[in-house]
């Protein structure tokens, strides 16, 4: 991306919330957009279904960051960055399908129709990533298979569904189930693109708890067991009302 601004929209199909968007996804549009390795702050909930700006800053001492704009107000920042984490063997496919039958989010769901962990969504609109802790390991993993509408002309999934594959189960990882919590920042390394209809296997581990933030790890793996992607991310729990 030049200095000039770009712009984007999220599309409703891709929500978080059910009245915001998916915080993986939009971080995989904006890093598409900028095309540096980046960590996105979310800082207000992410509208969906109008243009948003992405703006370089300009300034000597604010070098390789950038701000993304909903008209004058800040929703995010977005900083140059390395991703570094220490990824865990992934399980079988297999044994990531037992796991996700004990999924937590098929009852009680606090977003049950986010556009990657929702039980609402049906097989070729949601993600249906359903990650569940593995036995004996300290991780969760899901399947996943992912579907025609998610590839480019190659029949390569698209990097922003990567993101977003990578965004629910670090919080399954991390949180304690049923603390409502929001993804604070994230920034995701893409070593090679899956095929669509290709098994692949998402895992994520909690890394490390302080206060009301959890940050986590999450990767996901070819048909092959080969890591192909892997994130960090900062969760923030939210307060009660």
């Amino acid at each position: 991306m030049t200095q000039a601004d770009t712009s984007f929209v999220i599309d409703p199909r891709f929500n978080g919330p059910a009245d915001s968007g998916n915080g993986g996804y939009a971080c995989g549009l904006i890093a598409g957009h900028i095309g540096e390795q980046v960590k996105i702050r979310l800082q207000k909930p992410l509208p969906m279904g109008i243009p948003l700006a992405i703006r370089r800053l300009q300034s000597e001492a604010w070098q390789d960051q950038w701000q993304v704009l909903n008209g004058e107000e800040v929703i995010a920042t977005v900083f140059k960055t390395e991703v570094v984490v220490d990824v865990p063997n992934p399980p079988t496919y297999l044994d990531a399908l037992a796991a996700s039958k004990h999924y937590a989010g098929f009852q009680n769901n606090l977003y049950p129709t986010c556009f990657v962990c929702g039980p609402e969504r049906h097989r070729g609109d949601g993600l249906r990533i359903f990650a569940a802790a593995v036995p004996g390991r300290d991780i969760v993993a899901a399947p996943w298979l992912p579907d025609a509408s998610l590839g480019d002309a190659n029949g390569k999934v698209k990097p922003e569904f990567i993101w977003a594959a990578l965004d629910c189960p670090g919080a399954f990882a991390a949180i304690p189930y049923g603390r409502p919590a929001l993804l604070g920042e994230f920034a995701v390394h893409v070593s090679r693109l899956v095929h669509v209809d290709e098994p692949c296997v998402v895992t994520g581990w909690k890394i490390s708890v302080d206060g009301r933030k959890y940050r986590a790890g999450t990767a996901l793996f070819d048909e092959d067991g080969e890591l192909c992607a892997f994130g960090h991310a900062t969760w923030i729990e939210l307060l009660k009302p």
